[in-house]
């Protein structure tokens, strides 16, 4: 039932999520408890699965609370090392969290989660990926592929607060299964613009909202954005409003 759970989702989610979701399809038959540690015990890289040695994982622990679907690239590296390997790289991540302006994955990395990178699930898992690596807490994930309303990502560090509105660059063809031989008749440029003024639009609704928190815009790394934005740079600046950038390889710039 977990799988059948993690199969259904495009992003990161928390284990608050997955015990609700038991809550609601198997009332009675698995307590919170058992949910969280088979949650984990489905996740390749924390510090101790023994217990679910006999089971091949299927997650990624993001964070503490967070995890995502696991890639086959990362499947496969967990195969072909070893579970103990794993184990221990993980435990020792719990308490040394590296840190740094710029972190992300191997430039080998493949996507995440469908063939583009830059979409908004892919361009989200990759900043809660990068900003837990960089010791940042997270506090709430946005379900993307529900289109959930609110804050894309809310995380924390050394007591500020950061509200993320997170945008993915638009592609030439519809992400709908039953529309994927068609393309889309505005060009991805002209819908870049549309998104770029939704999340200026959302960060200034935010600021106003949270004056105390840091009020951000996350974009994947495209000339069209880095143009929009060397447009109105100053005015954000003036609004408090920071721009952050992934690039197809998950690491993260903040500018």
């Amino acid at each position: 039932m977990l799988h059948e759970f993690a199969s259904a989702q495009s992003g990161s989610f928390t284990s608050q999520e997955v015990i609700s979701w038991f809550r609601r399809h198997a009332p009675g038959q698995a307590t919170d408890h058992t949910v969280r540690v088979h949650t984990r015990g489905a996740s390749w890289n924390v510090g101790d699965r023994a217990q679910f040695a006999h089971r091949e994982p299927f997650l990624t622990r993001v964070d503490r609370g967070l995890f995502r679907r696991a890639t086959a690239a990362e499947l496969e590296q967990w195969r072909s090392k070893g579970a103990a390997e794993h184990s221990a790289r993980a435990a020792l991540s719990d308490d040394e969290v590296p840190t740094g302006r710029r972190v992300g994955v191997s430039p080998d990395a493949p996507p995440k989660l469908s063939e583009e990178w830059h979409t908004e699930a892919n361009v989200q898992a990759s900043l809660v990926t990068a900003l837990a690596g960089q010791g940042w807490r997270i506090l709430s994930v946005a379900n993307t592929a529900t289109k959930e309303h609110g804050i894309d990502v809310v995380a924390s560090l050394e007591g500020a607060t950061a509200g993320i509105e997170v945008k993915g660059f638009p592609s030439r063809n519809y992400a709908d299964p039953a529309r994927a031989t068609e393309t889309k008749r505005t060009s991805p440029s002209t819908q870049a613009g549309h998104w770029y003024g939704q999340a200026v639009l959302a960060a200034m609704r935010l600021r106003g909202k949270e004056p105390a928190w840091r009020s951000v815009i996350v974009l994947p790394d495209f000339p069209r954005y880095r143009e929009l934005h060397s447009q109105t740079v100053g005015s954000l600046a003036a609004a408090q409003i920071e721009v952050w950038w992934i690039d197809q390889h998950g690491s993260l710039l903040m500018a």
